[in-house]
């Protein structure tokens, strides 16, 4: 009989503690047999350590210091990783029953593919659905243009590109999914599966997406001209419409979870 393979989650967390259990618990309440589960807090000092600490006898390893900020920590744990297959749940956003173990079983039955995901919810501080992720399906080309539609939190891809195209780019502060995407669909093919709701990703005004949004597509334009993109491409015409809408579009998200909590 054959050993379901070893999967690796990541969880890089710094001063969450309000939602950190929540992340943890979606984890190692998956139904799939065989997670390596890493945390990698960047020296928390709002409580963290001791919801870690609760949990240590379900992590196969934590560290709780300094460190360079988020894509510095995902690198650390990746490093002890042993897992086939890898992911990253940050540490304000949670996993659906069963989400682990339909992943792993689609990358066994399909080889080919290197990457797969699924839909997500938008959820807010209070664990409320406000809306859902524009999740499709993207491959080099779409991604090129700036057609990303992968959720982080649904995802989960093969170690071996990791291990050839890794790490992650410290230099990114928003974006170094977007890069590490661009590397390995070079390679080989993404696959996006509808109808699967596999993750929770929680919007609240001290998250990166919103406290920090406008940092994201300045980072994608960087990978763009990297690998030789024209200034006349759609993506750089996105960047220019995102610039238009952005405000709208954070303040629509700060409304509607006004509007929910009411």
């Amino acid at each position: 009989m054959i050993e379901s393979p070893l999967v690796s989650v990541i969880t890089p967390s710094f001063n969450q503690a309000r939602y950190l259990e929540a992340t943890i618990q979606s984890v190692i309440g998956q139904d799939y047999p065989r997670i390596e589960y890493i945390i990698v807090d960047g020296g928390s000092t709002d409580g963290s350590v001791d919801v870690i600490k609760k949990y240590q006898d379900k992590l196969s390893w934590w560290v709780s210091e300094k460190d360079k900020g988020q894509t510095d920590a995902i690198n650390k744990g990746f490093n002890r990783a042993k897992g086939e297959i890898l992911a990253w749940i940050n540490s304000d956003d949670t996993y659906n029953p069963g989400a682990v173990g339909e992943a792993v079983k689609y990358l066994v039955n399909h080889p080919e593919v290197a990457l797969v995901y699924a839909d997500c919810n938008f959820i807010d501080e209070e664990d409320r659905i406000i809306g859902k992720f524009n999740s499709a399906q993207t491959d080099i080309r779409r991604l090129r243009r700036g057609y990303v539609h992968i959720p982080q939190q649904t995802m989960f891809f093969r170690a071996k590109y990791w291990k050839e195209l890794g790490p992650l780019d410290p230099s990114f502060y928003f974006a170094m999914d977007y890069d590490l995407w661009t590397r390995i669909a070079a390679h080989a093919p993404f696959k996006y599966l509808a109808g699967k709701t596999w993750a929770n990703f929680r919007l609240h005004t001290s998250g990166k997406t919103i406290a920090a949004d406008d940092r994201c597509w300045p980072e994608m334009l960087r990978v763009h001209y990297r690998d030789n993109g024209s200034f006349f491409s759609v993506i750089v015409a996105k960047y220019y419409l995102r610039k238009i809408i952005g405000p709208l579009w954070k303040w629509r998200i700060k409304r509607t979870s006004k509007q929910v909590r009411k």
